[in-house]
């Protein structure tokens, strides 16, 4: 039986349908569905030089790669790649083909330092330290089963805050993605990224298939979003918190944690019964929120970081 690396076909099913299979058995803490990982595949901005990758075994695929640079990085010449293998299909080389394919590509593409995201296991962590790279940060994911969970009580909404869904800027998303280019600067991690395209940031973000707009909560003043929680679902049953934040001169209210209440609350009522979210294992405030949510963390991953030249 041979393994062969080669570049996913957005518009095959069999392919994205592949991907998706091997990132719920390896992954499945984020949503993945055919419709995302093909949005992604044509909606990811030229200057990423997003290349996703499958490894495949006797035509199935049984591993794969997103693989790009950081285009809205302030810092340039920084490529990630995240590379997952089905549990049941290890041992036979996939993973390193897949590293190999995706360094080749960003080296070739001007990346100096490659970073990725390892789940903390041993055997995982042994894969990437076998090829060159160090730890860093880490990250946990968090689960919520919101079948049986008893979530916190809505508490009230201050007075001079409205409380508007991501369906209600359907006319005009700018607004939201205001909010969400200056929430972004305060996002812990190893890569800064700023967002200055609004247009990119429509194609990509606001017309992904995973967003809800119904499910996304923001907190307004005077008609304009403060806080927000975005909400990803996978059109069943799985809901994800994409991004939870506040615009500085609102901080210290409680508007996100009154956001992200208001989210879940709305997504238990509309069937939803499996909440996950994911945080830096620095950043206290968004754990303590979501442990009051009641979150339980369910899997920790490691950022590993190889430097080039």
């Amino acid at each position: 039986m041979t393994v062969i690396v080669r570049d996913l076909r957005p518009g095959v099913p069999a392919d994205t349908e592949g991907f998706v299979r091997v990132r719920h058995l390896a992954l499945p803490y984020i949503l993945f569905t055919s419709d995302s990982i093909r949005h992604d595949a044509l909606h990811m901005p030229p200057e990423a030089r997003y290349r996703p990758l499958v490894a495949e075994e006797d035509g199935e695929v049984i591993g794969t790669a997103q693989v790009h640079l950081a285009h809205d990085s302030v810092e340039p010449g920084q490529g990630l790649v995240n590379i997952y293998v089905r549990p049941d299909r290890t041992g036979r080389g996939a993973g390193g083909l897949l590293l190999r394919a995706a360094e080749e590509h960003l080296t070739a593409q001007g990346a100096t330092r490659l970073l990725g995201w390892v789940l903390d296991e041993p055997a995982n962590r042994a894969f990437a330290e076998r090829h060159g790279y160090r730890g860093s940060r880490s990250a946990h994911f968090l689960r919520l089963g919101l079948a049986s969970a008893s979530l916190p009580p809505v508490p009230p909404t201050p007075p001079g805050v409205e409380l508007r869904t991501a369906a209600d800027f359907a006319a005009d998303p700018r607004p939201l993605f205001e909010l969400d280019a200056e929430t972004m600067l305060d996002e812990p991690g190893d890569v800064d990224h700023e967002l200055t395209d609004y247009e990119a940031w429509v194609e990509q973000h606001w017309k992904h298939p995973l967003l809800d707009r119904d499910l996304t909560v923001a907190a307004c003043v005077e008609g304009r979003p403060v806080a927000f929680s975005v909400a990803y679902t996978d059109g069943g049953t799985r809901y994800v918190s994409a991004m939870t934040g506040t615009a500085q001169s609102h901080r210290g209210r409680g508007l996100a944690k009154l956001a992200k209440i208001h989210s879940l609350h709305r997504a238990r009522a509309a069937g939803i019964t499996e909440a996950f979210t994911g945080n830096d294992t620095g950043n206290g405030p968004m754990i303590a929120i979501n442990k009051w949510l009641g979150y339980e963390i369910c899997a920790t991953e490691v950022r590993y970081v190889r430097e080039l030249g």
